[in-house]
């Protein structure tokens, strides 16, 4: 399989318009298994597998929009020119930016669990630290509790131990790059753009991309609607595939329909559906809710002073920028501008060198120089700079020789304390 496009998986007729599903982060393509034989009575379903999920080949993609590309390039080879998309979660995300990239190729949306900003980037690019360091088995065993509520999760034991082992088999290489990726995914601005129909689908109890999240996607988005799955948390596809299912189905039928003619994916039309009376233990269909509008973000800045804070918060982390902008004043704030301007906008993106080498460099400069009330957000850059805790503990010995053995380990004392709050996974 190529590095440039997705293993897949075609279930339903040759001849039905296409409909692609997403997965979310951590999961395979079985996580749409239950949706499966409703929706290729109509459609013909296209799965696939994010790089290194399930058994795709382990080829990193470094951004949300490079996964687009990715996937269009598999859709390509298939022969699918017009298609309708529904994906959960990083799945969403891939959706979103189908919609804004290619939207003479989408003919409709379905955005479930998803956000225009997933959580913080610092949260992504620390997650990304507990997995270079620890593996994938402390997210794989709290990947239940963000996924399901605690009664599913109790009643659904099997369930339960098939989402911890997806997790556990993903390849960690993979799955840090969509951290990253997802670190950096933010089209807040851009909603506007999307001019797809789009569904957004929410759990009432997602704590992930909580129902604000799905507000905001609403309110942005010109031609969308919103549905509540009620008593669901984040991986309703799963949680609740009957309500779902039956959401997909009238939102893509709809979305079809109004389509004019010769623009249907494939050239066809679906009907609209005739649903199997629902299992007794499937949810009521949830009901869209009104949307009020949200707040409008602010505009970005360009130039080299906005790429060296893009930087500057990708490596140092927002919390840490955050603070230092809050303390600068009319005397602090010039210098704060030529830091950001300079170190972080003209030497931090030149490409002569990769961000792991300048963390080796600047962990170096620092500790010969004497600087260690720096020292600690330098260790949690490496750290976040793809650095392992052996690495640096090399760095500082071998910076020790040459600088000195007191200077090393007082180093050492605050690279330990950094890389022991960094590391240790949450409870």
């Amino acid at each position: 399989m190529s590095e440039k496009t997705l293993q897949h998986r075609i279930d339903g007729p040759d001849d039905a318009p296409v409909l692609v599903l997403g997965a979310s982060l951590g999961t395979t393509w079985h996580m749409w298994d239950r949706q499966i034989p409703e929706l290729t009575r109509q459609w013909r379903v296209i799965r696939f597998d994010l790089p290194g999920h399930g058994g795709s080949p382990a080829y990193p993609a470094a951004s949300v929009a490079e996964l687009a590309d990715r996937l269009i390039a598999t859709l390509d080879g298939l022969g699918v020119d017009r298609f309708g998309y529904a994906g959960c979660a990083m799945g969403g995300a891939i959706g979103a930016q189908l919609a804004l990239a290619h939207p003479q190729r989408l003919t409709s949306l379905a955005l479930v669990s998803a956000s225009p900003r997933f959580g913080t980037a610092d949260a992504w690019r620390q997650r990304g630290v507990v997995i270079r360091t620890n593996g994938l088995d402390p997210i794989a065993r709290t990947a239940p509790e963000r996924w399901f509520t605690p009664g599913f999760a109790a009643a659904q034991p099997a369930i339960i131990e098939w989402a911890v082992q997806m997790v556990r088999t993903t390849d960690p290489g993979c799955y840090i790059a969509a951290c990253e990726a997802l670190a950096a995914f933010d089209i807040r601005g851009e909603l506007g753009r999307i001019s797809a129909p789009t569904l957004v689908v929410v759990g009432s109890e997602d704590l992930v991309t909580p129902t604000a999240d799905a507000r905001t996607l609403v309110a942005g988005i010109q031609d969308a609607g919103l549905a509540l799955v009620p008593g669901t948390s984040h991986l309703a596809p799963v949680e609740q595939p009957a309500a779902v299912t039956e959401l997909l189905i009238r939102h893509f039928s709809t979305a079809w329909q109004d389509k004019p003619a010769g623009q249907a994916a494939l050239g066809a039309t679906p009907p609209k559906p005739v649903l199997d009376p629902a299992p007794p233990q499937a949810q009521p269909q949830p009901p869209a809710v009104a949307i009020e509008a949200a707040e409008q973000p602010q505009m970005v800045r360009t130039g080299t002073y906005e790429e060296g804070e893009k930087v500057r918060r990708a490596v140092l982390g927002d919390a840490y920028v955050d603070r230092a902008a809050a303390a600068a004043d009319d005397f602090t704030g010039d210098f704060e501008d030529f830091l950001t301007r300079y170190t972080w906008g003209e030497v931090w993106t030149r490409s002569g060198l990769d961000r792991r080498t300048r963390s080796v460099i600047t962990l170096t400069a620092l500790v010969t120089s004497g600087h260690l009330q720096n020292l600690a957000v330098h260790v949690r850059a490496a750290l976040r700079n793809g650095l392992t805790p052996a690495e640096i503990k090399e760095t500082l010995i071998h910076t020790g020789v040459y600088a000195g053995m007191p200077a090393a380990g007082a180093a050492f004392e605050v690279a330990q304390r950094v890389i022991r709050e960094e590391t240790t996974p949450e409870d």
